[in-house]
C-alpha cells in the first residue's frame, strides 16, 4: 500500500503535526455538517442527530483505542484513563484527569477548540451537554460497562473559566444497563 509506506518515511514530528490535522479535519467536517443540519432542521434536530451519531462514533474510536493499544474490556478506571489520551480531541483540545477516589475520576475539558472559537467571535457557549452525555458515557461503557457517567457540568450550564466541561466517571460493582447510560 503506497500510502502506508510514505507515511513511514516521515519523520516523527511531522507524524505527529499530521495526527494534528487530521483531528482538526475532523472536528471541522463535524462542525459544518452540524451547522449544515442546523440550517436546514433547526438546532434541536442538530443537536438531536449529532447525540445519535456520537453514540455510535464514540463505540467504535473506543473499541479502535482498545485494539491499538492493547486495551482489554472490562479495565476500569485506569483503562479509561488511557484510552481518553488517545482520543482524537485528546490531540486539539487539552484535558486533564483528576482521581477522586479509588472509584472515581474527573475528566475535565479544559480548552476546547469548538467554544474557544465561539469565545473568540462573542459567541455563547455551544449548548453541547446532549451529545456530550453520550458522547462520555458510551465512550467509558465501551471501555468498561461497570463505568457510570455523570455530568458535572457542561454547556449551556454555567462553568468556571478553568473548563468547559467536567464528567464524573465512577466504577460500579456491576456493569450499567445500556437503558441507563443517558439518564
Amino acid at each position: 500500500m503506497p500510502e502506508r509506506k510514505s507515511l513511514l518515511s516521515l519523520d516523527k514530528e511531522t507524524l505527529v503535526d499530521l495526527l494534528e490535522d487530521q483531528a482538526k479535519n475532523w472536528l471541522a467536517h463535524d462542525g459544518l455538517w452540524f451547522q449544515a443540519v442546523e440550517r436546514r432542521y433547526g438546532i434541536q434536530i442538530a443537536i438531536d442527530l449529532d447525540t445519535e451519531a456520537w453514540i455510535k462514533f464514540t463505540q467504535i474510536e473506543a473499541r479502535r483505542i482498545m485494539k491499538r493499544h492493547g486495551i482489554e474490556s472490562g479495565g476500569g478506571l485506569e483503562s479509561l484513563k488511557i484510552a481518553l489520551g488517545y482520543r482524537l480531541y485528546a490531540r486539539i483540545n487539552e484535558q486533564s484527569i483528576h482521581q477522586v477516589n479509588e472509584n472515581s475520576l474527573r475528566f475535565e475539558m479544559n480548552e476546547c477548540r469548538v467554544q474557544s472559537a465561539r469565545r473568540r467571535k462573542g459567541l455563547a457557549d455551544f449548548p453541547c451537554k446532549q451529545p456530550g452525555m453520550a458522547e462520555y458515557a458510551y465512550f467509558a461503557h465501551t471501555i468498561d460497562p461497570r463505568i457510570r457517567t455523570r455530568v458535572i457540568a457542561c454547556p449551556p450550564d454555567s462553568h468556571p473559566d478553568s473548563y468547559y466541561c467536567a464528567w464524573l466517571f465512577t466504577l460500579e460493582d456491576k456493569p450499567v444497563p445500556e437503558d441507563e447510560l443517558l439518564g
